[in-house]
């Protein structure tokens, strides 16, 4: 993960500690008072159940990590769980080395197979002796949004692909394909559908001769196109004009010189070649797959940037 990521992530989860730490520590003090006794462990757990909104399940184990409780949920009591060891489990692993308090990673849960997180807060006597531990789940899905949409950073990201299309690169050689043909009316085409009729992503799938296009007024829905669509000046009458965005990332009059590079990165090498390429004009991010099967990600004027030589390795600019 990116260090852009995992601070995200980090102030996620410093809210969410934030929100837990003194919740569990004051029922953990209910449940010390009414210690070993189940039915009455399992009364405070329901009323805690109240006091914790999002919380899934509540449940308390001995200072060995056997369960001395059901599970506690909205629904009431799931007994089954009573006795269960728990001691192997990734969660507990920092109570068990002395945490006060902690909060797993999240994993994915056995039984409903969906991202969770479980806290864990230490249950001792008045006279500091373990008693055993506290244990709460949260279902991701039913905490509460406090995290702001995470931003993706603008720098080149580069990804190796399958081994054995690598292993195979000296044994392969680009075959022109269809779009190959026509390559020059069809990215005509394509930079008119991004500057003039609202494309604000396009991949071009070179290999294979097609093209997938998202467009600003219907975002959550890709539109695929063959090279017979590609090839056909007409296709733009199915897309209505749009202005072009002013928040843009990528300046319209520098769309073709993008789509120009993939051309050459194309037919740079019969060997080493571009399979598709793709632009967002919002990021700014262009996107490469070659015939290696390695993947780039950058910004698109630091793609403007880079010659022949660079990607062929012949020279490092």
């Amino acid at each position: 993960m990116t260090s852009t990521l995992q601070a995200a992530i980090q102030r996620q989860r410093a809210i969410l500690e934030g929100w837990l730490a003194s919740s569990l520590t004051i029922l953990a003090e209910g449940c010390r008072e009414v210690w070993p006794a189940r039915d009455k462990l399992e009364a405070r757990l329901l009323r805690g159940m109240e006091e914790l909104p999002y919380c899934k399940y509540l449940y308390v184990l001995d200072a060995s990590a056997r369960q001395l409780t059901a599970n506690v949920s909205r629904a009431g009591l799931l007994g089954a769980h009573f006795g269960r060891d728990r001691g192997e489990r990734p969660y507990l692993a920092q109570a068990l080395a002395g945490a006060t308090f902690s909060l797993s990673e999240a994993y994915i849960s056995r039984n409903a197979k969906r991202p969770t997180l479980s806290a864990i807060q230490r249950i001792e006597s008045a006279d500091g002796e373990l008693l055993g531990y506290l244990g709460a789940d949260f279902d991701l899905r039913e905490l509460p949004a406090t995290q702001a949409l995470y931003q993706q950073p603008e720098q080149w990201v580069q990804m190796k692909g399958d081994p054995a299309i690598r292993a195979g690169l000296f044994h392969q050689q680009r075959v022109n394909s269809l779009l190959d043909d026509k390559v020059e009316a069809v990215l005509a085409l394509i930079n008119e559908l991004i500057t003039v009729h609202g494309v604000f992503n396009a991949k071009v799938h070179f290999s294979s001769s097609r093209a997938t296009f998202w467009v600003i007024d219907d975002p959550y829905r890709f539109r695929l196109h063959n090279i017979a669509d590609l090839a056909d000046p007409n296709l733009c009458l199915a897309y209505p004009r749009h202005p072009y965005p002013a928040d843009a990332s990528i300046p319209a009059e520098r769309v073709r010189e993008v789509l120009n590079c993939f051309r050459e990165l194309r037919f740079m090498d019969e060997m080493l070649y571009l399979r598709s390429g793709s632009l967002n004009i919002f990021n700014g991010m262009v996107s490469l797959t070659f015939s290696c099967d390695g993947s780039h990600y950058m910004p698109w004027d630091e793609f403007l940037q880079k010659n022949l030589g660079f990607w062929t390795g012949a020279s490092g600019g």
